[in-house]
Formats: structure tokens, C-alpha cells, sequence
């Protein structure tokens, strides 16, 4: 065993003496600092993503509620700004980071869209937003329906319409999480062009949080 040890570590010291040798050879030279620390950079953000994944595994396979209110607290707090809160109204759309009646006065209509004589895209293009009159526009620009007017809800309340699926569009948790990710709407909130304030978290990071909330048992605050 002695010597099983011994042969053990003169072999790794030969090991260090070669690999040295060979960075001391003519013409090689060391790493460079900023080599050294881009592969430990990367290193920590490959680490950094692992335990993310790991605990959203964990979090599917043993909800914690207490890490759901929390996501779920940031999550209100997001879709309580203007840019989403604005067109969840019941009836009426509001306008501007003031949440202001919108001009010229305009109502859902029988298919969300406006009424016959003023329909949304009369104004709002379908192609994104007006640069020369500064009117927003983006894919399928419409109210939210009804069933979907946030505006004066508690947090509970709140919650609990998005979970529903006689509220929310018949969606399950996953199809929320994908309207999240790549509705066109709500990609716009993130991005509303010049003279509006943005919501205030990455889109991504909004994914996230929905996702973490979803994976600990989608719970509501009491």
C-alpha cells in the first residue's frame, strides 16, 4: 500500500514537472490574467446556472410556498405598471405612464378590438409603434378581455384571476408561462419605444420569476 502511495505521488509530481516544462518551452508562455479570469468567469456562470436549474427542479418536485409569495409579490408588482395595467381595464383603455382616459374616448367593443367606428387599428399599427405621431402600436393591439381587467384588484384577487381558467383565456399555468414568453403584447411592454417608461425588469427575468412562482405551487397571498 506504501508503496502503491509512493508511486502515486511521484507520478503526480512527474505530472507537474512536465506540464510546467512544456509552458516553459521557448516560444509558450503562461496564461494571461485575463484568460485566467474569463475561464473562471465562465466557470462561476456555468456553476451560477446549474444551481438555478437544480432548484427549479427541486421547486417542481417540492414546492415551497414561501418562495412562490415572494415571486408572486415581484410579479404583481410588474403587471400593476402602466404598460400592462393600461389595456386590463374593463371597459375603457387608459393611456400614457400617468394612466391617463384615453383620446379620442374609445370603448372594448363587441371583440375587444374598439366598436365598428373606432377600431383599434384605425390608430394603432399592427407593425409596432409610430415614430412620426408617437402612437404605440404592436401585434394584435387590443384590450385585454374582460374577464381580464386587473385595475383595483387586491393582490389575492389578482392572483387568483390569472389562475383562473374561466378568466384567464382558458390558459393552464404552462400556457401562461408561454403567453408570458411570447405574447406580442407583452413583449412590447418591455420595449415600448421612446417617451415610455419600460416595466422596470428585464423581460427575461419576468419569465423567471413566473416560472419559479408556477414550479412552487402557483400559491396567493391570503
Amino acid at each position: 500500500m506504501a508503496a502503491a502511495h509512493e508511486s502515486g505521488v511521484t507520478g503526480t509530481k512527474q505530472t507537474s514537472a512536465k506540464h510546467a516544462t512544456m509552458w516553459a518551452r521557448p516560444g509558450r508562455a503562461w496564461p494571461s490574467a485575463a484568460a485566467r479570469l474569463f475561464c473562471a468567469s465562465a466557470t462561476a456562470a456555468l456553476a451560477a446556472a446549474l444551481l438555478a436549474s437544480a432548484a427549479l427542479s427541486q421547486a417542481a418536485s417540492s414546492p415551497n410556498p414561501v418562495e412562490g409569495l415572494a415571486a408572486w409579490d415581484n410579479i404583481a408588482a410588474v403587471i400593476r405598471h402602466p404598460r400592462c395595467l393600461n389595456c386590463h381595464q374593463s371597459e375603457a383603455p387608459l393611456r400614457g405612464d400617468s394612466r391617463s382616459p384615453h383620446i379620442p374616448p374609445v370603448t372594448r367593443g363587441p371583440d375587444d378590438h374598439g366598436p365598428s367606428a373606432m377600431r383599434c387599428v384605425n390608430c394603432h399599427s399592427l407593425t409596432g409603434n409610430n415614430p412620426s405621431s408617437g402612437v404605440p402600436g404592436a401585434p394584435s393591439w387590443a384590450l385585454a378581455r374582460a374577464t381580464m381587467g386587473w385595475d383595483g384588484l387586491s393582490s389575492a384577487a389578482l392572483c387568483r384571476t390569472i389562475k383562473d381558467r374561466t378568466r384567464n383565456g382558458n390558459r393552464s399555468l404552462d400556457a401562461v408561462v408561454e403567453h408570458i414568453e411570447r405574447d406580442s403584447l407583452v413583449l412590447w411592454a418591455f420595449n415600448p419605444g421612446k417617451g415610455r417608461q419600460p416595466v422596470p425588469i428585464p423581460h427575461q427575468a419576468f419569465v423567471d420569476l413566473v416560472k419559479a412562482w408556477v414550479a412552487s405551487g402557483a400559491p396567493c397571498p391570503a
